[in-house]
Order: structure tokens, then sequence, then C-alpha cells
């Protein structure tokens, strides 16, 4: 039987009903030309009637996933799985919600008794695309334990900082980057307990898959508020160190109804897959919250690199309905295909960085398929995105989710007419938005630097045109968005300052046809090494920062120049060298 939080939460966003009545849920259906929603009418009174009344106590694991567990053993769920998992090599894993709930509550035992982890302790997780993945966010949820994910790109040194920024008591990860954790751990006090993913044992570590085998699936959820921490992520590090945006249980187990309901359109008989890299928000967002608020199957291909033609089969051989990937895959899935009408996919999204419209052309030409395109960040939820049964203008980022009230603002945070250019905003007070992250952690001054007035600065530009779509124009802390990761050029210059040829750099997004954009270091040499064969040493400075930070970073592009451009008071102008690059575009 449903729990009294669970109907008022779901009832009042008007689905819940509608998901859980068998004679309402349709059949994987194979029109690939349907834009019809299947959760709302249309934009208007998507924006008009949604509303989410939030509960003083909320668990995800307990309040939504245990819930889809009681719907599934009523026979008022589809008989797809909770989770789908396939290698590419012949192991596939299927999982019902009520299989999803026993080990996850095994592993939930595992992080109490062997790790003995508290409520609001802090665990870091760098892992691949692998169960144990899924696993683990949903025995943090259980435990009340910080879920901190990282990319397996972390260097040694990357490691650290988190381990240290975060004062995480516990470490899960796979025997390729246990030796790292292992360099550094002397140097992280809080760090108790070190968890692996391995079919081998390794010395002062427990094996994850050994001790699922013998502990126990009964335990009880612990009962958390909503606005308690649930889960950290680190942010790309734009003008510093990354930053740390704490996010609650309803932030993310709540506002990203939003996104699953209406943007992505889901049902429990659709099937989901989101192919991004598991140590981003992303996968927050379209591989855990959003597909199973809704019922939905997650759908995970282990895919350790892109892999266009991996894609393609996979999206040609699996009942999928649901794609979601970064606008560079969809650059290189576009050069691998002639024309493909998948059998049941019938929805596309994109999101990370903003996409070309000429992309989102080829792929209607090839595939039948509009591309949805979402615009949001690691502190929210959905900012605006192009939704199913609204005109798709081609370049735009669409209209304002329902879970903001965004708006373009000037300096002193007036609001802008249409047309004009200014700060991309959502209004933060009096009423702070759920979809919206609490702080950064242990940086009070740089979450109070967020706001200007009402409003929550995104710290992107843009314009909102008079039909009320948005429109992106640039980003103002000049991070780089390439093949979906988000890079911060502090990062990466940093690195390069380590290599001793390097004087002086500065970092800039650079164009590129398959990427969109890739990283540029524009770099002032010691006077030693001018006189050094050039494109040896651009080799070699290349080859230093995929060393020194996770290789996703390093200049794919390298220019050595005599000075760098420079403000009165010495800072560079990295607004120069960047409309330099982009000048011929």
């Amino acid at each position: 039987m449903l729990s009294l939080v669970t109907m008022e939460i779901l009832l009042r966003a008007k689905c819940f009903q509608r998901l859980a009545s068998p004679g309402s849920i349709r059949a994987l259906h194979k029109d690939y030309r349907t834009a019809t929603p299947q959760n709302f009418s249309n934009y208007e009174s998507m924006k008009q009637d949604f509303k989410l009344e939030i509960p003083e106590y909320f668990n995800f694991a307990k309040d939504v996933l245990d819930q889809w567990t009681s719907m599934e053993k009523a026979g008022k769920r589809p008989s797809n799985p909770a989770f789908w998992w396939i290698n590419g090599c012949g192991e596939e894993v299927r999982w019902s919600f009520e299989e999803l709930g026993s080990l996850s509550r095994k592993f939930a035992n595992i992080l109490t008794e062997a790790c003995a982890l508290q409520k609001g302790d802090r665990v870091i997780v760098i892992l691949p695309r692998i169960p144990e993945w899924w696993l683990a966010n949903v025995a943090c949820l259980r435990t009340g334990t910080v879920f901190i994910p990282g990319t397996t790109q972390l260097t040694q040194k990357d490691i650290l900082y988190r381990l240290q920024s975060s004062k995480a008591k516990c470490i899960i990860t796979s025997d390729v980057l246990a030796p790292a954790v292992d360099a550094v751990a002397a140097k992280c006090e809080n760090l108790h307990s070190k968890l692996i993913v391995s079919q081998n044992s390794r010395e002062g570590w427990e094996n994850l898959k050994e001790m699922m085998k013998h502990v126990s699936d009964n335990h009880t959820c612990v009962k958390t508020k909503h606005d308690e921490t649930m889960a950290i992520f680190f942010t790309s590090g734009t003008s510093g160190s990354p930053k740390m945006t704490g996010h609650t249980h309803s932030s993310f187990g709540l506002g990203l109804s939003v996104n699953g309901r209406f943007w992505l359109d889901l049902i429990p008989s659709d099937v989901m897959w989101n192919t991004s890299d598991t140590g981003w928000a992303k996968s927050a967002w379209s591989s855990v919250f959003s597909p199973w608020i809704q019922g939905a199957c997650v759908f995970a291909h282990y895919l350790p690199r892109f892999e266009p033609t991996s894609i393609l089969q996979t999206l040609s051989n699996f009942p999928i309905t649901v794609f979601c990937s970064a606008p560079t895959a969809y650059r290189m899935l576009i050069q691998d295909m002639t024309s493909c009408k998948f059998k049941s996919l019938k929805h596309c999204v994109s999101a990370g960085e903003p996409i070309n419209p000429e992309v989102t052309e080829q792929w209607r030409n090839k595939t039948g398929l509009d591309i949805y395109e979402g615009y949001g960040q690691t502190e929210t939820v959905l900012i605006c995105g192009n939704f199913k049964g609204m005109k798709i203008k081609p370049g735009s980022m669409g209209k304002p989710s329902p879970a903001f009230d965004v708006k373009i603002l000037d300096v002193n945070g007036n609001v802008l007419p249409p047309g004009q250019e200014g700060d991309i905003g959502i209004q933060a007070l009096p009423n702070r938005p759920f979809g919206l992250f609490t702080h950064y952690v242990n940086d009070p001054s740089k979450t109070a630097s967020t706001l200007r007035g009402n409003f929550y600065i995104t710290g992107d530009r843009g314009y909102m045109d008079e039909d009320g779509y948005l429109w992106f124009v640039a980003r103002s802390d000049d991070i780089i968005l390439s093949s979906g990761y988000r890079i911060g050029p502090f990062e990466v210059e940093s690195a390069l300052m380590e290599h001793p040829s390097v004087a002086e750099s500065a970092v800039v997004s650079s164009p590129d046809p398959i990427r969109g954009e890739v990283v540029k270091a524009f770099i002032v040499l010691n006077p030693d090494y001018k006189s050094h064969d050039q494109e040896r040493l651009k080799k070699e400075i290349q080859e230093h920062v995929k060393k020194t930070t996770a290789p996703y970073k390093y200049p794919r592009k390298v220019e050595f120049i005599q000075e760098l451009p420079k403000t009165i008071s010495g800072k560079i102008k990295r607004n120069e060298l960047r409309k330099k690059e982009w000048k011929t575009i």
C-alpha cells in the first residue's frame, strides 16, 4: 500500500494516478515520428498546473523506489526491468524494482556494519558504468550517507583533493583506481573505510562482491528530512579549485520529477538510456532519479569509451525508447550513419552544451526524430528545455521549465525586455525553489555571490525572444564545454605552469567540428625553451597535462605566443583570445 507521503507527493504532481492505472500505460510503440506528450497536454498547461509540495520527511529509496516495488508486485507496472545493463561482450543484468531493493539493502548493511558509517557521513564513489554504481546510489539513500560521485578519469592529485575537501569517511572504487587511492590515503585523516569492486582481493580493502554474497538484505531505511544533504557534486573548477555543490533529498529526489515527467516525458513502459559519465550530475539527472521517479527502466551500457558503432547497434538491437546524450555524441553518430529508423526509439534529448542546428537537422533527416535540447547545471534541475508538443526553434534552449521562474537580468538584477542579452537568472527569493542546490559546501562567500537581488545567477549569458524562448550566448565564467565535459581553465593552466617551459598561459575554447569545442592553450615560453623544436615541445606539454590532471582536460591545440593580452590591472583577457579563435565561425 502506498505511504501517505508518497501519495501526497505524487498525487499533487498529478502524475502517479495516471502512471499507476494499467489502462493508461501505453506499450512500447514503433511510431518514431510521434511528438505527442504522454504526461501533459501542452506547454502552457504544464507550466500552469505543475505544483509539488514538499513533505517534512522524504527519502527517495523508501518513498519512490519501494513504492514502485509495491506497484510491481500488484501487477500495476509493465514487466520491463527497473534496471537493464549490458557490457557489449554478452554479459547482461536485469533487475526488477524488487531485486534492486533487495540488493541495495544488502549494500546498505555493508555501509552501516562493515564500514561503520552513520547518517550524514560522506562516501566518495568512483566507478565506471557498472551495476554497483547504481546500487551505491540507492544504498547511500537508504543509509542517509552522502553520495559523492567522481569520474574514473580523476588523477591521484584529483582524488586527494576530493578526499581532503569532502572529509569523506569511505571510498568505493575499482582496482583501476585503488592504487591511486592507496598512494594518498595516509594524507586523508577522515578516510577509514575502502571498498573495492573487483574479482580480486586487495590488501587494506574490503571486497564488495564477496561481501554481497553473505550479507543480509534485512535493512530499515533511515528517516531523512527533505532538506538534509543527500549528495555532493564537485564542479569543474572554473575560477579556482572545484567547488562542492550540495543537494538535498528533495532538490534532486523530488525536483527531478520536472525532468522525468516533462522533458523526458517518461512512463513506466519506457526504457531510458543516458550516456553520461557516472562522475557528473547529469547521471543523477537521467540515469537515476528522472527515470525511476516515473517508474521507467534505466538502461546502461558499460562502454569505457564512446564508440559510435556500438551506440547505433545498441539503439537498433534493444527496445530503448528515450535516448539522452551530449551534442558531441550526436555529431559523431551522424557521421557513422546513413539512414536509421530505430524500431523502438521515440524521443531524443540533449544537454551539457549547446547543440548545433545543423546537427539536429541531419539527425532528423536520418532518423525521423527531433532532438529536444535542455539546459541545466550541477546546481539545478532542468532550467529550460524544448518539450514535446511545442514548436522547436533550432538553436534555442526552449522555454523555462515548470520548476523555475527564469529571467534575463542586467548587472543590477533588473529584468531585461525580450531580445536584450544579459545574465540568465532564476527567482530564488523570497521562496527558494526546491530544485536549486542549497550551498557550496564550506564556501559561504561563493554561495552568497550567486545571488543578485532576488535571483540566482547561473553564470551564463543569453536572451529571451518575444515568444519566451531562451537563447544561449556565452559562458560568463570562461568554462569550456567539450564532448559533454565541463572544463575550467584554471585547472588546465595550473597544470601547464608545472611544466618548466611555461612562463605564462591562458586557456580558452576553440571550435572543433566533432567535439563542438576543445581546449586551446596560449603559452608564453621561458627564454631557455624558445629555441626548442616547437612541435615536439607541444606534444611534451600535452602529455604532461594528461598526467597532471584528468586526461580529457588536456589542450588539444597549443599556440606559442610572445605575450598574453592583459588588462591594466594585469588580468588576462581570455575573452579576446576566445574571440580570435571563433571569429571565422
